[in-house]
């Protein structure tokens, strides 16, 4: 579902430090036009509103329709920044993407919390080799080969029909491209989220703050998480039951509990280093003071090295 967000800015951001920046006491104006990940969404809206509340000058445009379209929307000059949620391909390099880390989160499996076998599936998790046999070679099939029990209830799996990096990092787990993976294609973040909530033999996957309710910070009502056997024991040891609520996740991505991938890095990407000052200084913001709503919003805080490699890339110093 195609969603916008649209802002109105007055008051500026002064002495930013960039080039092309209004002098001191001068009021930022202009537009930004954003589109791409559904994982990077409810982290943008946040920034949007906060760098908003200061500099109310500006028109932000925000849409969500997948990393691909973000890139694609990006590169072809029809936005300023697109939000992509997996690493940027050598042809999108060459074409002159330029990738700056933001923020952090992960992918996570997804079943339906009606499963009857929902006990076995959080005492045993499901190991990459089962999942590897859903998604990619179709040699699972049913709940108790996953779960290694005698039941015979066929997987429902689902995965993504459009272009993103929720798909491609999950499938990146099994080492594989998201063209690889098997299952009915649904559009979108929340479309997927659905599917699997309206079935109760079914299997998904979904970016962390849209497998998990942003107020009560638990999984969202009719989707419970799918935790992966690591070490495949055949059991959810405790270093590995990470799943409770979203804080708890979100500890274990930032500590390496929690593999990488299907955790990653998001990206905002430009066709090459922006010219727009209103860009550069909304850039600019993320990298320093819009850090401070990353962890309240669901997402992992960046190290400050990243943070710095991204303003050097906007040529800050």
């Amino acid at each position: 579902m195609k969603k916008t967000l649209a802002v109105l800015i007055v008051l500026g951001l002064a002495g930013a430090g960039l080039a092309a920046v209004p002098a001191p006491g001068q009021p930022l104006k202009g537009q930004i036009s954003i589109s791409g990940a559904w994982a990077l969404y409810p982290m943008v809206q946040k920034w949007v509103e906060e760098f908003t509340k200061v500099n109310p000058g500006v028109r932000i445009d925000l849409q969500a329709g997948g990393a691909g379209k973000g890139i694609a929307d990006t590169l072809a000059g029809m936005v300023d920044i697109g939000m992509v949620s997996r690493d940027v391909h050598q042809v999108e390099l060459d074409k002159g993407a330029l990738a700056i880390a933001v923020t952090k989160d992960a992918v996570v499996g997804t079943v339906n919390a009606s499963n009857p076998l929902l006990k076995d599936i959080r005492a045993r998790g499901a190991k990459k080799d089962s999942l590897i046999g859903l998604w990619i070679t179709g040699a699972v099939k049913t709940w108790g080969q996953v779960v290694g029990t005698s039941d015979r209830t066929e997987v429902q799996v689902f995965t993504r029909s459009d272009a993103c990096g929720a798909a491609e990092t999950w499938a990146a787990y099994f080492g594989k491209r998201q063209e690889d993976l098997q299952g009915i294609g649904v559009y979108g973040d929340p479309g997927l989220a659905d599917a699997v909530r309206r079935d109760p033999s079914s299997i998904g996957f979904n970016n962390v703050n849209f497998a998990y309710d942003a107020k009560t910070k638990k999984p969202i009502e009719g989707l419970a998480i799918l935790p992966l056997d690591q070490n495949g024991n055949g059991q959810v040891d405790p270093q590995e039951n990470v799943y409770g609520t979203r804080d708890d996740l979100c500890a274990a991505i930032a500590d390496g509990r929690y593999p990488s991938p299907p955790a990653r890095d998001l990206y905002f990407v430009t066709k090459g280093v922006p010219s727009s000052a209103v860009v550069k200084a909304f850039l600019r913001w993320i990298l320093t003071k819009g850090q401070a709503f990353v962890s309240e919003t669901g997402y992992i805080s960046l190290s400050p090295d990243k943070l710095k490699k991204g303003l050097t890339l906007l040529g800050e110093r």
